[in-house]
């Protein structure tokens, strides 16, 4: 798995426990999924490119700092909205597309039903936010779909994964890094991760 970051520490593993728990209210799912994406990002951000520039502080002038490239957050609907806002807050310049993309239940195929992203995909460093990566099947076609528009430098988010969609991702596009949180133990006949969480949109905007 060359492609996959495991972000680990202890407030990570806290959270993902609230997560899986079935007892967690929606309120307590929301905000452990807030936490959890802000040390995504974080780790995430590891990789950026910065432009030296000048700044004055009060005393005065300095070198600072300042992101090289544009950053796209790309959300896979529904679920992935929950994660837009801890990743906004950290990179308040960022712009953000969405993408309409349903699994078939008989198939397990993704389904597209609505696309739009901001421009200048090309010369971006796009996210795609999803917090379950379960078959794979939607995740490599979010990032299909963005590279026919012209994306080259794709990273994709997620709350937990299993070791199938790792491994498709890989086999699928082999030049996407993937962060998670937690790597599961692998699908039910239904492709679900077990142990998993559930259905994280369903959980995160209480629809159940």
């Amino acid at each position: 798995m060359k492609n996959l970051h495991l972000v680990e520490n202890p407030l990570i593993d806290r959270d993902i426990t609230y997560l899986r728990n079935i007892e967690t209210k929606e309120y307590q799912f929301r905000l452990a999924l807030r936490r959890i994406s802000y040390a995504l990002v974080i780790d995430i951000a590891k990789s950026f490119g910065l432009k030296k520039i000048s700044v004055k502080t009060p005393l005065e002038e300095t070198v600072g700092h300042k992101l090289l490239h544009q950053i796209i957050l790309v959300p896979v609907l529904r679920a992935g909205l929950s994660m837009v806002n801890s990743f906004i807050e950290m990179i308040p310049q960022a712009k953000v597309g969405h993408i309409g993309i349903r699994r078939d239940e008989k198939t397990l195929q993704p389904i597209e039903y609505y696309y739009k992203t901001p421009q200048n995909l090309d010369v971006s460093k796009v996210i795609i936010l999803d917090p379950m990566l379960a078959t794979g099947g939607s995740a490599s076609a979010a990032v299909s779909f963005l590279k026919k528009r012209g994306a080259e430098d794709c990273t994709l988010a997620t709350l937990i994964s299993s070791p199938e969609g790792v491994a498709k991702m890989e086999a699928d596009h082999p030049n996407v890094a993937v962060y998670t949180a937690a790597l599961d133990r692998q699908l039910n006949e239904n492709g679900y991760i077990l142990p998993g969480l559930g259905d994280a949109g369903d959980r995160t905007f209480g629809t159940l």
